[in-house]
């Protein structure tokens, strides 16, 4: 008998784990910060961004392959239909987000470069954001005021997502010191 030789797979079941995880605890963090806030106001609104875009930048690190936020995009679009019954339509956007998210990390460097992954996250945030609201103009165009307090809200929200750039660092540092994050 000679020795089968395995194709190697892109994606390893720990990696895929791990994002699944990962996209689940986002959005269970992100729905008891909202309930302990007492709702949507500011203060909670920013928390839960700092939260996920920490969690969001520890999970870069952890997995550094392309295509990572993509399917980090599908996975948290997927839990957030299970969980709270989330709107399919903003899908697209997270996709579209997350492809032009890995595209940039590759242009600029790659996932071995530290600035690369976090202006990537970033980018991500921005885009996801973005998207949405351009969706939210289509939906609301014949009283486009409408759309004003939406993009005060998802202004408030995307700072958040900024300080939770900062703090995912932090996390990432931490993270190393315990041998969870290695690279």
């Amino acid at each position: 008998m000679s020795n089968p030789v395995r194709k190697k797979r892109y994606w390893q079941t720990r990696e895929l784990i791990v994002i699944g995880t990962f996209a689940a605890l986002t959005k269970v963090a992100s729905l008891l910060i909202a309930i302990a806030g007492g709702g949507m106001n500011p203060v909670s609104l920013v928390l839960k961004n700092i939260v996920a875009t920490s969690l969001l930048i520890v999970l870069v690190y952890k997995v550094r392959k392309f295509g990572v936020l993509t399917l980090y995009a599908l996975i948290n679009s997927l839990v957030s239909l299970l969980f709270l019954g989330g709107n399919v339509m903003a899908l697209p956007g997270m996709l579209i987000a997350g492809i032009v998210g890995d595209g940039f990390i590759m242009m600029t460097g790659g996932y071995k470069r530290a600035w690369a992954l976090v202006l990537g996250v970033g980018l991500f945030d921005l885009l996801s954001r973005a998207i949405s609201l351009g969706y939210s103009y289509l939906t609301v165009r014949e009283e486009p005021r409408l759309l004003i307090m939406a993009a005060i809200i998802v202004a408030i929200g995307y700072t958040g997502c900024l300080l939770g750039l900062g703090s995912g660092l932090l996390f990432v540092k931490e993270l190393r010191h315990a041998g969870i994050v290695r690279e």
